[in-house]
């Protein structure tokens, strides 16, 4: 499946001004690491679902990275929001995956932590997880997620560090049974590299929204398609979107880079419906903290961050799409079907 940008019209889909990393991903950001674990099983329970890790640094625990979140529609859940609110630190990575499986990774990130590193024992750790919800194609109700599906998206995001190509996107770990504007969703990322050399990357896990309200780069697609009857009959609910970077941003500034996905998702259609959870994080790796909350440099403020605002905005609205593009024709329980935006109608439209 294609991204975006490798979208075969005229053109191509291009979004935005600014220039995107090497890979176009979070993981033209150094030191961060991305990597799922997928459960995908039709016997004997339908299971389309999983588990998505994002590794801010690999020493966020001794030196916490500058953190700061935003809510849009509150419908959701995300642990360690509100600690990071009030130390404006992160140390954990970051887990996504269902609803109903936020208490099983929950439980595994933090021993995860207390293998890695004894001075956890000897204080807490707070992870970070946010959900969605997936039960149109998963059957969310049973326990699907296991700790060793946590440790396995864990390891495959410290595998993938510097890697030279972009991560696996779509139906993958967390996005698996993903919905998005009335077509299948998922797990979506990408870049953009400010004048100043600061790189700014989005992760998104989209899962919000109705058909009629898809734009494309512009192009209203879903006031254009015809409806189709296998997609949900009220909108899908829900977006978790993480933002981070290497400019030096204090916990301050990143409570204002996350509130900017707002804007990136409603580029695309976005209303942020009533029973769907738009929160937002956002991390810098360019200012670091120790356990005492010291700065080791100093952070950008005031119209030095206007560069990274148009950044979230660009590389949201194209990671939304790269979710959908990504992303198979997926069957779920009970035969429901979210279809694939890579189809032969979106693409005629678009040409």
């Amino acid at each position: 499946m294609p991204r975006a940008r490798d979208v075969q019209i005229p053109g191509g889909i291009e979004i935005g001004t600014l220039p995107t990393g090497p890979t176009n991903s979070v993981l033209d950001v150094a030191g961060v690491g991305l990597g799922h674990a997928t459960v995908w099983q039709d016997e004997p329970l339908v299971a389309r679902t999983g588990v998505t890790c994002l590794l801010l640094a690999e020493d966020a625990y001794r030196r916490p990275v500058p953190a700061g979140g935003a809510v849009l529609n509150g419908a959701g859940e995300c642990t360690g929001f509100i600690t990071a609110a009030e130390w404006a630190a992160a140390e954990t990575p970051v887990y996504l995956t269902s609803t109903m499986q936020l208490g099983r990774v929950y439980d595994a990130a933090c021993q995860i932590e207390l293998d890695r590193d004894g001075e956890v024992a000897d204080e807490v750790v707070i992870p970070v997880v946010g959900e969605c919800d997936d039960s149109f194609l998963n059957d969310c109700r049973r326990m699907h997620v296991t700790a060793d599906d946590v440790r396995s998206a864990h390891a495959a995001a410290l595998a993938s560090r510097g890697s030279a190509s972009p991560p696996e996107e779509g139906a993958v770990g967390s996005g698996t049974g993903m919905s998005c504007l009335g077509f299948k969703g998922g797990i979506g990322t990408s870049s953009r590299v400010t004048a100043e050399g600061y790189t700014v990357a989005v992760l998104l896990m989209t899962n919000f929204g109705a058909r009629s309200e898809l734009v494309v780069a512009g192009t209203p697609v879903g006031r254009l398609l015809p409806p189709a009857p296998s997609t949900p009959d009220k909108p899908a609910g829900s977006c978790i979107g993480l933002v981070v970077t290497d400019a030096p941003v204090d916990g301050a500034s990143c409570a204002r880079l996350a509130r900017r996905v707002g804007l990136g998702l409603a580029r695309t259609g976005s209303v942020a419906h009533h029973g769907s959870g738009e929160i937002f994080m956002a991390f810098g790796t360019g200012l670091r903290l120790d356990r005492d909350q010291a700065f080791e440099g100093r952070p950008l403020s005031g119209r030095a961050l206007d560069p990274l605002f148009a950044a979230v905005v660009e590389a949201t609205e194209e990671s939304v799409l790269n979710s959908m593009f990504m992303a198979p024709t997926t069957v779920g329980r009970d035969g429901n079907t979210s279809e694939s935006l890579h189809s032969p109608d979106v693409l005629e439209l678009l040409r």
